[in-house]
């Protein structure tokens, strides 16, 4: 079932999750636990990331060595898992850095033959390895750029102009929304141009990054309605679980941690400081169910403990 079916359908608040695949040679059974663990909470949908080739370093006994590598492949895997083990929408990413617009097509054809209706369009992080485009390929830049590709597929619109009787794929095309605007991006308005063009490209539906503090969706929902927007906008949450995550997530995803959260992790025992973000994010939910939104996103990766947590204390 597509995303917007699921949120058009729901009789009550749904509640959806990003997972991130295990890196080359890990175990699947350790991501298989965390779906498992949800389970009992029904989760209509589960998003599963993409991740490019990167390069990387590595000494030898010839001196450092360059080598370029994807770290944690596996994403269709775990979409074909979900689909038709759990029976749970898969969501998997798919990225314009990294793949050329030919193996993308390659990626939504495998997609498609395994019966998934969900893809979320995202440009993706940069790996510091750009692909060289040989024999006449091509790649996309923007997210825009790929949405427009899924479109053409829906349209039975393939790469190769040969293609006799070429079937049309039917996606449901979410893409990524920055409520504290993309670090690319110079200004708030630019985001919402940003965002306007993925739209008029044919997307769906909007799941933003993570955010901490809900003024910033708000306005975002607002400005993005005054541009011209009505696609349902998901907000994306993330539960801090450790005094780490104070400097590593606003350093990899360029946001705010209010101060009235970072000096309450700071002066907590470690131990307790997964109780302080449930508690966090507990309000953020509350607030963001009261204005009715669609649906809530949680970032959990691999972990379930303390979505869990959140879950128990929400009344759904």
């Amino acid at each position: 079932m597509k995303v917007t079916e699921h949120l058009d359908r729901a009789k009550r608040p749904l509640i959806s999750y990003e997972i991130i695949p295990p890196v080359r040679g890990g175990k699947v059974q350790r991501l298989l636990d965390v779906v498992e663990a949800l389970l009992p909470y029904e989760p209509p949908f589960i998003d599963i990331t993409s991740h490019a080739a990167q390069v990387v370093y590595e000494e030898s006994g010839e001196g450092i060595r360059r080598r370029v590598t994807r770290k944690r492949p596996g994403t269709l895997g775990v979409c074909a898992l979900l689909q038709n083990k759990y029976n749970i929408d898969a969501v998997p990413h798919v990225l314009c850095r990294g793949f050329t617009r030919e193996e993308t097509e390659d990626f939504l054809i495998e997609l498609n033959y395994l019966g998934i209706d969900n893809v979320l369009a995202v440009q993706g992080d940069d790996s510091g390895y750009e692909k060289p485009l040989r024999d006449g390929r091509s790649a996309n830049r923007y997210a825009s750029d790929l949405v427009s590709q899924i479109r053409d597929m829906n349209a039975a619109r393939y790469l190769s102009e040969d293609l006799a009787d070429a079937e049309a794929s039917d996606f449901c095309v979410g893409v990524g929304g920055y409520p504290e605007k993309h670090f690319e991006c110079p200004n708030i308005e630019e985001e919402i141009r940003v965002a306007l063009r993925k739209v008029e490209a044919g997307a769906d539906y909007i799941v933003t990054q993570m955010f901490f503090d809900n003024s910033y969706y708000h306005e975002y929902v607002a400005r993005c309605r005054e541009a011209g927007i009505t696609i349902p906008i998901i907000p994306g949450l993330k539960i801090l679980t450790s005094k780490a995550q104070v400097a590593s997530l606003p350093r990899n995803f360029f946001l705010e941690i209010p101060s009235e959260l970072t000096d309450e992790v700071a002066a907590a025992d470690p131990k307790h400081v997964m109780e302080i973000g449930v508690n966090w994010a507990r309000k953020q939910a509350e607030d963001l169910l009261n204005h009715n939104v669609p649906s809530l996103h949680f970032y959990i990766m691999q972990r379930s403990k303390a979505i869990r947590s959140l879950l128990e204390q929400l009344d759904l």
